[in-house]
């Protein structure tokens, strides 16, 4: 470790990724704790940072999520791409010593993916960890302060230990001051009448609205990213639809949305996301209890960076809004549950002195479990909290940075766009539940689309989305599994292929639907039935077949897994002729379980042992480049990884698997190389990464393992007979193959 001068303090570097904000207030916390100890910290956002002076750096800590299934967030793919370099040598990072603290969410297959490899490939550099990686989960009850807390409590330990100078007075004392709540992030400038732009008088009300959500989201930087100001489109639902009856446990309804102006393409497979509507009385009623007039004209500035320019080459300080429409718009007041550092803040304007010892005690780690039963058990919202601490009284600067920030939520699209050239539908579940102290609960989105009536045209803000499921062509077989509303994106693939069918020939579709009542919850029942008939492209004359595991119709649950290895000969055949196999739904158990039979019917059809039917479809999801999401949902390309003999590609929340498979080889040849060679396979996947040039835009076969690709360089010239290589290879299939070679190996 660099030894400090005599007399000079040291100091952290923190450096985060963030999509939605969480790693930024881990990051910002972790700034904060070590200031209160004595050390200086300074922090910056991985697209802010030169990573090519992380070499003169003594101590890093890096802050990093994981988005999707293992991708980085968007602040951190140059800096990732810069650490993939090949010319950096394995002792560039000498003397840097590091920590990482990721976020993920363990319902993911990839969890926490993004921490894993930095960590690897920053201790492949030569840097040293001064503490194991800290792996913070969604899923634990306190979320990820489940862990951050432990761990950020050993990471002083052992800081402290290196070196006194980090924490002059021992990693245990604290100062307790109110400059280290820091300060708010955002100031409010007030305007008068006459500063509203005389423009709105005269454009159309869809017109008007769309600059309201622009101005609204733009205002608050650092939210959102820049694609997502503006929608893409407004909707106009024109059919909402029960699929489920009582006394079926849940509501899901069908909705179908027609453009209002032009169409916007999309295919089929492809997610669509919806800005929800708050309910107009519980804003009213934040508004009252913050003492906040809803007529204000304000405009909201960062501190830190500059205003955005609008769509109508205005900024954001030149187009005020009410301040009802911008907390309408922007902040999440009716359903999101504030993070623990908001009691913090609040404490510090809490008048009353028992309600200034609760939210301090709530800030603790010491309080972290009964905050849990207090605000994320109960669902809290907001306003609530608020109504709780009657003697806090928030600045709107402290508000607009603390209440969560109104998001868009995704749905998979149920429709292909060939057959509903003007439509876009959905398959939504109502969310709806009791909270352990009986507090009806409701989805925010989900039951205000329930609640429209059609007929009332109500404008409704969307963004289309690519999605990692592109409808194959024809010719190619089809596996697909999609137990409840799991099954929105098929309904587009089967509606899609049965359009083909009426022009070409079309490979067998067979599809695993489950549901727990066929009388009550049989989704689309009609719709499948149809496709299942003779000649249908459902129907098992032509190869494929739909069906249906009715869980609670008999006295033994059956799910889909079981339907699956009930009819394992014929998903062995389809596997065997090159199908492609599609898992969406549950993001509990049903993935893994359906992976589960994949190896069983793998094993049994295939008569080899069952470790070697999980070694090979493993292999399959290692080599293949493994998806699983459930809401955003990003595209990919496949085939890109060429010699490979098998592309595995997983969707749903852990899971479905995608497999190509060559037109050369068969499944029982795959198995067969699979067991006689592996003894050499261990030696295989921890080969040494060939990590891509810095300007690489082609593709050639790794010499160490010919199923592994890397970039070379543009003026090389490495093509091969049994390769094809697209014309052109854009930053997108380019991102797509250093994804490849990334998973392969982190």
């Amino acid at each position: 470790m660099r030894m400090s001068k005599e007399g000079e303090m040291r100091k952290l570097l923190i450096l985060y990724a963030t999509q939605t904000g969480n790693a930024l207030d881990a990051a910002e916390r972790i700034s904060r704790e070590s200031e209160r100890r004595g050390c200086k910290a300074v922090l910056f956002s991985l697209d802010q940072y030169d990573a090519s002076l992380l070499p003169c750096e003594d101590v890093v800590i890096f802050v990093v999520s994981t988005t999707g299934q293992g991708d980085t967030p968007e602040s951190m793919k140059v800096f990732w791409r810069f650490l993939l370099q090949r010319n950096l040598s394995p002792s560039w990072l000498d003397g840097l010593h590091y920590a990482v603290f990721g976020l993920g969410d363990s319902c993911y297959q990839k969890y926490n993916f993004v921490a894993k490899k930095l960590d690897k490939r920053l201790y492949d550099l030569g840097a040293m960890a001064v503490i194991e990686r800290g792996l913070g989960d969604d899923q634990h009850p306190s979320g990820y302060e489940g862990a951050l807390d432990p761990w950020l409590s050993s990471l002083w330990r052992v800081l402290n230990q290196m070196d006194p100078k980090f924490f002059p007075n021992g990693p245990d004392f604290v100062i307790l001051d109110t400059k280290f709540v820091d300060k708010p992030k955002y100031h409010i400038k007030y305007h008068a009448v006459n500063e509203v732009d005389s423009e709105s008088s005269t454009i159309s009300v869809l017109q008007n609205w769309e600059n309201e959500i622009q101005k609204a989201r733009g205002m608050s930087p650092g939210r959102f990213s820049g694609s997502t100001y503006r929608p893409d489109c407004f909707l106009n639902m024109v059919k909402n639809q029960h699929l489920t009856k009582s006394p079926s446990i849940k509501d899901v309804r069908h909705f179908e949305f027609e453009f209002t102006s032009t169409a916007i393409p999309y295919r089929t497979g492809d997610i669509l996301e919806i800005l929800p509507g708050q309910n107009h009385a519980i804003v009213d009623a934040f508004l009252e209890r913050c003492n906040l007039d809803p007529e204000l004209l304000i405009s909201v500035h960062s501190r830190e960076e500059k205003d955005h320019i609008l769509a109508n080459g205005k900024n954001t300080s030149n187009a005020p809004m009410k301040l009802k429409n911008f907390v309408q718009l922007a902040m999440d007041v009716s359903s999101a549950s504030p993070r623990r550092y908001v009691f913090e803040v609040m404490s510090y304007f809490a008048e009353a002195q028992h309600e200034k010892e609760r939210l301090l005690y709530f800030a603790s780690s010491e309080g972290r479990d009964d905050l849990y039963e207090y605000n994320q058990k109960e669902r809290r919202t907001f306003l609530e909290v608020l109504e709780d601490f009657p003697s806090v009284q928030l600045p709107l600067e402290w508000l607009v940075q603390l209440v969560p920030p109104l998001k868009t939520r995704a749905f998979s699209i149920s429709s292909s766009p060939l057959v509903h050239p003007n439509q876009v539908h959905l398959t939504v579940s109502v969310v709806s539940l009791t909270t352990p102290f009986k507090r009806k609960r409701a989805g925010l989105c989900s039951t205000w689309l329930a609640n429209l009536d059609p007929s009332k045209g109500t404008l409704i803000p969307a963004w289309f989305k690519k999605g990692c499921l592109p409808l194959p062509p024809p010719s190619l077989p089809l596996i697909l599994v999609g137990p409840g509303t799991g099954c929105a994106p098929f309904r587009g693939f089967i509606e899609e292929r049965a359009l083909q069918s009426q022009s070409t020939s079309t490979a067998p579709v067979m599809f695993f639907f489950g549901c727990r009542n066929e009388e009550n919850d049989f989704l689309y029942k009609d719709f499948w039935l149809s496709h299942a008939k003779s000649d249908g492209v459902l129907s098992e004359s032509k190869g494929g077949g739909f069906f249906v595991a009715f869980s609670r119709d008999q006295p033994r649950k059956v799910y889909v897994q079981d339907k699956m290895r009930e009819h394992g000969p014929q998903v062995w055949s389809l596997m065997n002729s090159g199908a492609a196999v599609y898992v969406a739904g549950s993001s509990t158990k049903m993935p893994s379980d359906v992976w589960s039979a994949l190896e069983d019917v793998v094993a049994k059809e295939g008569e080899v042992p069952k470790e070697s039917a999980v070694r090979w479809l493993r292999s399959l999801e290692k080599s293949g480049r493994p998806r699983g999401e459930r809401a955003e949902i990003k595209d990919e390309k496949p085939g890109l990884l060429t010699k490979l003999l098998l592309n595995v590609t997983i969707q749903g929340s852990v899971g479905a698997v995608h497999v190509v498979m060559s037109p050369e080889s068969t499944v029982g040849d795959l198995i067969a190389a699979s067991v006689g060679q592996s003894r050499e396979s261990k030696s295989k996947e921890e080969g040494e990464l060939e990590l891509p040039a810095e300007n690489g835009t082609g593709v050639k076969q790794s010499e160490k393992n010919e199923s592994f690709v890397e970039p070379i360089q543009e003026d090389k010239d490495d093509s091969s007979e049994d390769c094809t290589w697209p014309p052109l290879m854009d930053s997108y299939e380019l991102d797509a193959i250093l994804k490849q070679i990334e998973d392969m190996f982190y």
